[in-house]
């Protein structure tokens, strides 16, 4: 087993890592749908949103069980941040780095490992999203390709914490914050030649309820509403409130038939709840739905103005 190296730009590297305030914090959805993401993706054992401090790895997000932190001298991502370019182990036992490595030897098994660094927004490397599995693999130049596109929303996601990107009612993402997301998930999507859908939500009835129930009981119908997006659509889906009655929703690798039935389940699951909660008003919206695939245009304003116009055209 080697020893991981210092970066030549150690000091630069932790000072950027600790100015982010991203160690020993809490789990967050944005970071766990991607590494969830992954996981699927790659049909892996783990996947991992990890940061190399000075001592130690420590673990953002996971998909699996590994450790919430390990000592560094243990572990792969280490050896990550030594550069810019992606790592791939295809067998772990075969790589003199990490052959006698307790998570080779013992009972992890860890066989294959595939890493992407990841840069703060100074350019200095403080960590990395990656996968392993207890068996040894092939990575293709495209499976790369679409881990890059994977860190790239991490990088724009850890860009993001330097700035307010969630809506504080509903606790999606704001119109800032959706627009960066999703731009970077439909740059992927046109990458990898995958459909997309967009659906735009307008509440109908929040000036009503406003007026005859007061505005906390206001915002109590749209962070509700937000609750039940969350509940509604999948974990890789980015949600968004982009103003007072207006979320969207946009949809990577759905069918436009499949993204129809999914707003269909919404709808349903809006009205049972309203019963379900005894809410003495009705959340009532209309919805407009865009899509494209390979032959398309992957351009999120136009998806967002197509979906836009059919809720104006519904009025």
């Amino acid at each position: 087993m080697k020893k991981p190296a210092l970066p030549s730009n150690e000091m630069q590297r932790i000072q950027a890592l600790h100015h982010l305030n991203v160690l020993d914090t809490g789990a967050e959805e944005r970071f766990d749908r991607l590494t969830r993401l992954a996981q699927q993706l790659y049909a892996c054992d783990e996947a991992m949103i990890s940061f190399i401090d000075s001592k130690r790895q420590w673990v953002k997000s996971q998909a699996g069980q590994y450790p919430k932190e390990i000592p560094r001298e243990l572990s792969f991502c280490a050896h990550a941040i030594l550069s810019n370019d992606p790592l791939i182990v295809n067998d772990a036992s075969q790589d003199p780095r990490f052959a006698n490595n307790p998570w080779v030897v013992g009972e992890q098994h860890v066989r294959f490992y595939a890493a992407v660094p990841l840069r703060h927004s100074n350019g200095t490397v403080i960590g990395s999203i990656s996968i392993w599995d207890s068996a040894p693999r092939d990575f293709s130049a495209e499976d790369i390709t679409s881990l890059k596109d994977i860190a790239d929303l991490v990088e724009h996601e850890l860009a993001a914490m330097e700035m307010s990107t969630q809506d504080y009612l509903t606790g999606l993402l704001n119109e800032a914050g959706f627009t960066v997301l999703a731009q970077n998930s439909l740059n992927m999507c046109d990458r990898m030649e995958l459909p997309v859908s967009l659906a735009y939500f307008d509440l109908k009835d929040i000036a009503r309820i406003n007026q005859k129930h007061g505005n906390k009981e206001g915002d109590r119908a749209l962070a509700f509403f937000g609750e039940l997006l969350q509940f509604g659509f999948r974990n890789s889906d980015v949600l968004g409130r982009l103003a007072s009655d207006k979320f969207v929703v946009l949809m990577s690798n759905t069918s436009l038939e499949s993204s129809k039935d999914t707003l269909q389940r919404f709808k349903e699951r809006v009205e049972r709840s309203g019963e379900e909660r005894n809410l003495n008003y009705h959340i009532e919206y209309n919805v407009g739905l865009s899509w494209v695939d390979d032959k398309g245009h992957y351009d999120l304003e136009t998806l967002f103005n197509a979906a836009r116009s059919e809720v104006l055209e519904s009025k």
